[in-house]
């Protein structure tokens, strides 16, 4: 099996933005010809700025909700990195029909596009908000619960578009379960920033950041390098062998559950990407402050404050990445700990 994604055509939508551009970076220096699909809407032109004199490098700046952008887009590619969508769940409750719009809409219009350039595999950004209100940890990609959030929605009608696309057209495709990836090129501004750089910014800024609700609700935070990962190991899988994995896998969780779950006879499968790891609020608000402080001796000494509960949030969060590792080979080389160091050299780096 191949090891790397060489020499071929790709489109990365959502691409001037966090996750985009870092596959990018990843995928340029690999040989790839990468043309980018981005409205700047959330992302930032500075993301992609080294790219730009880069001759297999193109950036188209377009909305996905544009059926003909995305067909312009996708012409001549091999394979579809679909990272474009307007993420965040208290922008998504405050605006549940722009979400809805850009996240659904525009989402069946890069299907459609993909099916009609006949794209080799499409490889699309999913969320562990999909598990909603399932209190199982570790959370597991066969049993998710009811979403909390306009945005969670639409997320979960991803993963059934997708399906459906595998099942009618044959188009390929993998969803791939983001769990609070952090890392270079996060913005930390806005109102809907991550936590990460947000507290990141505060507490460089001696601000006390805010904890929201019960510091002691935890998340798998995810280092950036991992993702990249997880992306090229679900393009470069040879059919053949993905399938052959997916069926000893269902076989296997046939025997677990007790009855029979047939494998898929074609490549619709999503995969949880995570370190498999689980860190409190305070834990990471902790772990900030000694690492930023090794720049500043002043920030260990900030506190936060503790804030009110925000609707849609999910007390906790962990992934089983058994699937991935499994079935596509993922095999994470950052902990949190790990990424939230080499993670807090960037920022400060970057972000003052």
């Amino acid at each position: 099996m191949a090891k790397k994604l060489t020499n071929s055509k790709l489109l990365i939508t959502g691409g001037a933005g966090f996750i985009g551009s870092n596959l990018i970076e990843h995928f340029l220096k690999q040989n790839n010809e990468v043309v980018c699909l981005d409205n700047l809407s959330t992302g930032h032109k500075k993301n992609i700025t080294p790219f730009l004199e880069n001759k297999n490098f193109q950036f188209i700046e377009g909305d996905i909700r544009e059926l003909d952008t995305c067909k312009k887009a996708t012409a001549g590619c091999d394979y579809v990195f679909h990272q474009a969508a307007l993420g965040s769940v208290p922008r998504s409750i405050k605006d549940p029909a722009t979400t809805n719009a850009v996240n659904i809409d525009g989402f069946l219009n890069m299907l459609i596009a993909a099916k009609d350039e006949n794209i080799k595999r499409f490889i699309y950004a999913a969320s562990s908000s999909t598990y909603g209100d399932s209190k199982e940890l570790p959370k597991r990609e066969e049993r998710i619960g009811r979403p909390l959030s306009p945005y969670a929605i639409t997320k979960v009608v991803n993963e059934y578009f997708a399906k459906v696309y595998s099942e009618l057209y044959g188009l390929e495709t993998i969803g791939l379960r983001y769990f609070n990836v952090f890392g270079k090129n996060q913005d930390p501004n806005g109102a809907y920033a991550a936590v990460i750089p947000l507290w990141v910014k505060k507490l460089i800024n001696h601000e006390q950041p805010v904890i929201n609700g019960d510091g002691n609700y935890s998340r798998d935070f995810t280092y950036i390098d991992n993702v990249v990962q997880a992306n090229e190991k679900a393009a470069i899988i040879p059919a053949k062998e993905l399938l052959s994995n997916l069926e000893i896998y269902y076989k296997e969780l046939s025997t677990e559950k007790g009855d029979e779950i047939k494998p898929p006879t074609c490549i619709m499968e999503v995969f949880n990407v995570a370190y498999g790891g689980n860190a409190t609020l305070f834990e990471l608000f902790d772990a900030l402050k000694e690492n930023l402080a090794k720049y500043d001796k002043a920030i260990a000494d900030i506190e936060a404050i503790i804030g009110p509960k925000r609707q849609g949030d999910i007390p906790h969060s962990q992934a089983s990445i058994g699937k991935a590792k499994d079935i596509i080979g993922y095999e994470p080389k950052y902990d949190a700990e790990q990424g939230i160091e080499i993670a807090c050299e960037w920022y400060w780096n970057n972000i003052q």
